[in-house]
């Protein structure tokens, strides 16, 4: 499996750093337990210098000190599932350390053209799609996969600035 190194990656940004999430759960192994233990007892790490959080916030308050702006669009069908609902309880870590994030439900993206995968687009000049499994985990091969033809750049850019607008911010959004 290929490793992401996200400092490397998000250092590369130099105006902006976007992220669309389509999947509705995900299995990565570095969040299983955490995410088990959230379904167990309702606790929540919300600390943003905690151990499982400070590698994250670090590169995005190292991105933002830079000028780079961070935005996250999660497209989740509802009601949510239980991934969801523990995410949106844990996201206020994300924007506490300056990434902006947003949420569209489902049936309000029919109509946006979507790329088949989650990606990240830096500068409107690199997309780093991301590979899972059926069941949320990394894939084997190709875990993540870098490219830079415009039209492909312009197809991920388009579709997240879509969402985003269309996007519910983090603090208005609702689970009930």
């Amino acid at each position: 499996m290929q490793q992401i190194d996200w400092a490397e990656f998000i250092g590369r940004a130099r105006t902006s750093a976007v992220h669309l999430e389509m999947r509705d759960a995900y299995g990565v192994a570095g969040e299983a337990a955490e995410f088990a233990a959230w379904k167990e007892t309702g606790a929540i790490d919300l600390d943003p210098d905690s151990e499982s959080w400070r590698d994250w916030s670090t590169i995005v308050r190292d991105a933002t000190a830079r000028g780079v702006q961070v935005r996250r669009a999660r497209i989740v069908s509802e009601p949510v599932t239980a991934y969801t609902r523990w995410l949106h309880q844990s996201t206020v870590v994300n924007e506490s350390v300056g990434e902006r994030v947003r949420w569209l439900p489902r049936a309000r993206a029919s109509d946006i053209a979507l790329p088949g995968n989650d990606f990240w687009v830096l500068d409107d000049a690199l997309v780093q799609f991301h590979h899972f499994t059926g069941d949320g985990d990394w894939a084997q091969e190709g875990t993540f996969e870098h490219r830079t033809e415009p039209a492909v750049v312009r197809l991920c850019a388009d579709a997240f600035e879509q969402v985003w607008e269309r996007a519910v911010p983090h603090e208005d959004y609702k689970i009930s």
